[in-house]
């Protein structure tokens, strides 16, 4: 019997947990040893508090972000929350050292503000203001030391956070191999693609891929989009979100699965079909040779070096993709852009 996945914590949830323990220093004079925060869906969840430092005017604690069972770039970052009593009135939420700026249009914060997303700013409000209430003037500051370094691993540079992590979450909760990153990912970078005035945008499942579609198509960086393995979600949220072309950047075995109708291609959620793929060749005088091909063949891309790139080939997988590309998102332009495994373009139309 499989051992139960754990969930985890979003980097939203961390900094307020951070900030209600520096909070709780800066009022008290004494280190708590943990805090129990509100979620923003209910329930409550306690954290265990890393440093914590106390000056006469300002109170700093740190969490060590446990995203659980969930691989998360973020997993294992410290999240640190500085408090000081300034200003008249109010709450003021900065960013610091790690913590990235807006400077692209699109997202849940505006071009020029700390990248500290609406709920996690709430969330941090909510749990100081538990400890120091109205109408005490807070300033609260937001830091990652290690965010810079962490966010070069991310998409983050090209949706237009620059300097550092995003503070995100809208729940609090992580849920293992949920994708949910992902695909929040995906539904923000359609949104900077379109804030950015671009009327194609090109999804691409990996980065190979999109580095050939990137020099095919000379497009500005925010029409194209890494969607991974989640081409259904993708789609449909370029339909959703009023996208005029779509571009479907992928190399063959991925291609496949897309004309196989699998919305998602990771291997673990489809099988490669080449029987289906053979029965299409029988079908198809101008390929039916290659049907053996496909029924021995034990991958796509043996079975695309064993034709030699046969156009014929290419061609049927790419409107095959089309056609399912087009079930999900009927008001958009389809296109397909095949990369070759040498870096080449094989097909586009």
């Amino acid at each position: 019997m499989k051992k139960p996945l754990r969930h985890g914590y979003t980097t939203g949830a961390c900094a307020a947990a951070a900030a209600k323990g520096a909070a709780l220093l800066l009022r008290d004079g004494c280190p708590a040893e943990t805090v129990t925060i509100d979620l923003p869906t209910g329930g409550k969840a306690q954290f265990r508090l890393h440093r914590q430092e106390l000056t006469p005017d300002c109170a700093t604690c740190s969490v060590i972000k446990d995203a659980g069972d969930d691989p998360d770039i973020t997993n294992g970052a410290e999240i640190v929350a500085s408090v000081s009593v300034k200003g008249t009135s109010g709450i003021s939420i900065a960013g610091g050292q790690g913590v990235g700026r807006v400077t692209k249009p699109g997202l849940a914060v505006t071009v020029g503000e700390w990248a500290i997303n609406p709920v996690p700013r709430r969330m941090i409000e909510a749990e100081v203001r538990c400890v120091l209430p109205e109408p005490t003037p807070v300033l609260i500051s937001i830091s990652i030391p290690n965010g810079e370094e962490l966010a070069k691993k991310t998409l983050n540079a090209r949706l237009g956070i620059i300097g550092g992590l995003s503070i995100l979450g809208t729940t609090g909760i992580v849920r293992p191999i949920s994708a949910k990153a992902w695909t929040d990912t995906i539904d923000a970078s359609v949104d900077v693609a379109l804030a950015c005035a671009c009327t194609t945008v090109v999804l691409s499942t990996g980065r190979t891929s999109e580095l050939v579609a990137q020099t095919r198509l000379q497009l500005r960086e925010e029409a194209f989009v890494m969607m991974g393995d989640h081409v259904g979600y993708a789609l449909k949220c370029c339909a959703r979100k009023g996208v005029a072309e779509v571009v479907l950047a992928c190399q063959f075995a991925k291609l496949l699965k897309i004309a196989c109708g699998h919305e998602q291609t990771h291997v673990s959620s489809s099988e490669l079909d080449l029987g289906e793929l053979a029965g299409w060749l029988r079908s198809e005088p101008a390929v039916a040779q290659l049907e053996p091909v496909a029924v021995h063949a034990n991958t796509a891309r043996q079975l695309l070096e064993e034709s030699s790139n046969d156009p014929e080939l290419l061609r049927l997988v790419a409107l095959r993709a089309k056609v399912f590309g087009q079930k999900l998102a009927p008001n958009c332009a389809i296109k397909v852009l095949l990369a070759g495994y040498d870096g080449k373009v094989l097909y586009f139309a």
